[in-house]
């Protein structure tokens, strides 16, 4: 438990410090991170960690939960009531699985758990990006994004080198540079995090009542399900471990990205950045939890 506070937080707050005092780094930063030291770091851990053929059932359980979950904190009876903002309806599914998640795989469980948590963050994202911003807006469909997503990138960068000869070799070189990128994708979402604490307008936030719901959805009640539901497949247990560990991540900043472009705009940005930044803080204490109580089961 403490080592991935260890790992995490200190990326993290130095990120935050960061942020606030250099507001214009991440925009620096983010694009090349993003255009090219993401989709390398995951064709890195793709080639390590391999492609078995029980990620079917991971993918479609991971399609299952994300499309159904967001289906349900949509339209479900007291949805409206429980989520006041239809942000919050999403931020109770979204997780932050790639700047977050896959930190917390590499710091916590073995190489053959990392495809897991990348199919996760892969799934995840196509649900994000063709239901979330229908459910945030009503908006017109827009595939851009996803097209433009460092992981759609590596997934297709990975298939080919994974058949190749050199596939282990190349897994090799590319694990440190690998994991470096994931520490400075940590990094980045402190820094936005600090770039969010700026941005809050607290006349016109939330009160933290009206947050609960949707916290204790996204970081108590999805990684239960998703724990649940893996116990109904035949799955090893680090890739059970990594499917509970990517459910437990906080609201993901695509989040707060898609309520920025809705019409909503006024309505939803503070409470999409509260969302934000406070799963991020607690997640900080639930996912280690949630790591010792799959160590037990």
């Amino acid at each position: 438990m403490l080592r991935v506070l260890f790992e995490l937080a200190p990326c993290l707050l130095a990120g935050l410090w960061l942020g606030r005092q250099h507001p214009q780094l991440p925009q620096h930063l983010a694009p090349p991170l993003l255009r090219w030291g993401m989709p390398i770091s995951l064709v890195a851990l793709l080639l390590k960690a391999g492609l078995p053929s029980e990620l079917v059932p991971v993918a479609a359980l991971t399609g299952a939960i994300s499309a159904g979950g967001l289906l349900l904190s949509r339209f479900s009876p007291g949805s409206a009531r429980l989520f006041p903002r239809r942000s919050l309806q999403l931020g109770s599914v979204v997780g932050n699985t790639a700047y977050f998640g896959l930190p917390v795989a590499i710091s916590l469980l073995p190489p053959e758990a990392l495809s897991t948590s990348i199919t996760y963050d892969l799934i995840g994202t196509l649900v994000t990006w063709s239901l979330g911003p229908q459910l945030l807006s009503d908006a017109p469909r827009d595939w851009r994004p996803l097209l433009n997503n460092p992981v759609f990138k590596a997934v297709l960068i990975a298939i080919p080198l994974g058949l190749s000869p050199w596939a282990t070799d190349l897994g090799q070189w590319l694990w440190i540079p690998a994991r470096l990128v994931l520490w400075l994708l940590l990094l980045l979402v402190g820094m936005r995090l600090g770039l969010v604490l700026e941005r809050l307008d607290h006349s016109r936030s939330l009160r933290p009542l009206e947050l609960l719901p949707a916290l204790a959805a996204k970081l108590l009640l999805l990684p239960l399900v998703v724990l649940l539901a893996s116990h109904s497949l035949p799955l090893a247990t680090p890739v059970r471990q990594a499917l509970v560990l990517q459910a437990a991540a906080p609201t993901a900043m695509s989040v707060l990205l898609l309520a920025e472009a809705s019409p909503q705009q006024g309505r939803e940005v503070i409470p999409a950045a509260q969302l934000v930044l406070w799963s991020t803080l607690l997640s900080l204490l639930s996912v280690p939890l949630w790591y010792q109580l799959t160590l037990s089961m």
